[in-house]
């Protein structure tokens, strides 16, 4: 077929408007399950403090008829303390920008603050499940909070909570946000007796964790460890619902719990997490909040800040395995 003369066609013209969508799409990840699943709570100090304790440990406990006891020497709680740091991000817009018709927004400085703010998010989730150990600050030097890994272990390595994948042992920390162990040797490969030895660890020490956190790799050797199912194709009564095969394992029970198995997008590689999210939380001395700077021309500019801090409970009640690789 051929077209008439004279017939006006899109292509030549100049008058066509553009169709923009009011919406805007973006596929940023933003799960943050470490923040997400620890506590929330508050400090007044850039510095602030907690106390942890425990038992004796279980003796024979027989005595005379008509004893006098003697006092027994008790240990005191032991004090932690972690600093605060701040995050922030700021954002600049001309007056220009604010009055102008932006597609898929009102407003340009509105849209880039909330950005900021689930950017600085996932920076926390990234910091807190990371390697940092607590640092006060001084002129021109930032505070740091004592992340994740800092507050694991204990300082006797046969007690520790923290299994080296690549010595096959545990590993000594400090446990108290001034250290964190690293593996003695080349990352090994990640099996379940490295995970049960870790798990039996936390557990004995008076524990039970029951989330396993780690990266997308060790999440998917994690489900080959534990094993994959095939399931049968399923007669409903005069009906066969499709055959479908499961690949993947979100739960496993071991000898000392049932345990979750969460994949984070953020945490460090080369490792996983036993975590209690009950000896967990972020506390804020200064929640989200956004501030107006000064003014200083035809601009607006805002600021996102938090100040916050990672109180770890008490280490021994979480655990992990460190040194390892997924093949």
């Amino acid at each position: 077929m051929t077209v008439p003369t004279n017939t006006r066609l899109t292509f030549g013209g100049v008058q066509v408007r553009e169709d923009l969508s009011d919406i805007i799409y973006n596929i940023s990840p933003m799960d943050t399950p470490f923040m997400s699943g620890a506590g929330k709570g508050s400090c007044s100090n850039t510095l602030f403090e907690w106390q942890k304790d425990e038992l004796a440990a279980a003796a024979a406990n027989q005595k005379l008829e008509g004893d006098d006891p003697a006092s027994l020497a008790v240990a005191e709680p032991t004090k932690l303390t972690n600093q605060t740091q701040i995050s922030e991000k700021a954002v600049q817009t001309s007056g220009t920008a604010e009055a102008v018709d932006w597609a898929g927004r009102k407003s340009s400085q509105a849209y880039q603050l909330a950005k900021r703010a689930k950017e600085i998010k996932r920076d926390m989730e990234l910091m807190l499940t990371g390697e940092d150990v607590k640092a006060a600050g001084a002129a021109g030097v930032a505070r740091k909070t004592a992340a994740l890994m800092s507050w694991l272990g204990d300082a006797t390595a046969a007690d520790s909570n923290i299994i080296d994948g690549s010595a096959g042992t545990p590993i000594a920390n400090a446990g108290d946000g001034t250290a964190v162990a690293a593996p003695a040797g080349a990352d090994a490969v990640l099996t379940m007796d490295m995970v049960n030895d870790c798990v039996q660890q936390v557990w004995e020490a008076g524990g039970n964790p029951d989330i396993i956190m780690c990266d997308a790799s060790l999440k998917v050797k994690m489900s080959a460890l534990a094993g994959s199912v095939v399931a049968d194709l399923v007669t409903n009564h005069d009906k066969a619902s499709p055959a479908h095969a499961v690949n993947s394992v979100d739960v496993i029970v071991t000898d000392f719990g049932t345990f979750k198995i969460v994949p984070s997008r953020l945490c460090l590689a080369n490792q996983l997490y036993l975590l209690d999210f009950d000896f967990w939380s972020v506390d804020y001395l200064r929640p989200f909040q956004t501030e107006t700077l000064a003014k200083t021309g035809d601009s607006v500019k805002q600021m996102m800040v938090a100040e916050y801090g990672l109180r770890g409970k008490n280490g021994q009640a979480n655990g992990s395995v460190i040194g390892i690789k997924a093949a």
